[in-house]
């Protein structure tokens, strides 16, 4: 089955505001702690506070975390740095497969964290449908990515298996035409 261009535009276009979803988010808690417009001094990012709003079936274990300055200490780091090149390879189509992989996993651990089970709104969450959230609508979007390899439609992940694809011989030979 081969793709239109329409059909191709459309699935490097979610690949790409996916990933600027996830290099945002990432930045920007990097980016803490920032001044507020009254000039004051912003706190510093930290997934402390989310860890311990966990009610899902894993919430032992993410409240677990919380109680751990240690832990916590790494993952403040590892969270914003991870999201960020999530973002970036699915933005650039760039190791594509492994920046879906890094989503997913991102997106499943936010939605078992604060699963939508019980269908009443729930502080802090954006919507929540009875089983569906917006981790679990943009998990299956990075699953349609991997799916369809994005990365080779367009990106650097093309350029990098367009290399793997040349001969050798066509290169020491300097004929890719005859390769071709």
């Amino acid at each position: 089955m081969s793709l239109t261009g329409f059909q191709q535009f459309c699935l490097v276009a979610l690949r790409t505001v996916i990933g600027w979803h996830f290099a945002y988010e990432g930045f920007y808690k990097l980016m803490l702690p920032g001044w507020s417009r009254t000039g004051e001094r912003l706190a510093s990012w930290s997934a402390a506070g989310y860890l311990k709003g966990a009610t899902g079936p894993l919430a032992p274990v993410f409240h677990g975390l919380a109680a751990n300055a240690s832990l916590m200490h790494a993952i403040d780091l590892m969270v914003p740095i991870g999201l960020l090149l999530v973002g970036l390879s699915l933005m650039l189509g760039l190791l594509t497969q492994m920046g879906c992989a890094g989503a997913m996993l991102f997106l499943v651990t936010f939605y078992v964290s604060q699963p939508p089970f019980s269908g009443m709104p729930h502080a802090g969450a954006e919507g929540s449908y009875l089983f569906v959230n917006k981790n679990l609508i943009e998990l299956v979007a990075v699953l349609t990515i991997l799916a369809f390899r994005t990365g080779a439609i367009a990106g650097l992940d093309q350029l990098r298996l367009s290399r793997r694809r040349v001969p050798t011989a066509a290169v020491r030979g300097g004929d890719l035409a005859r390769e071709a």
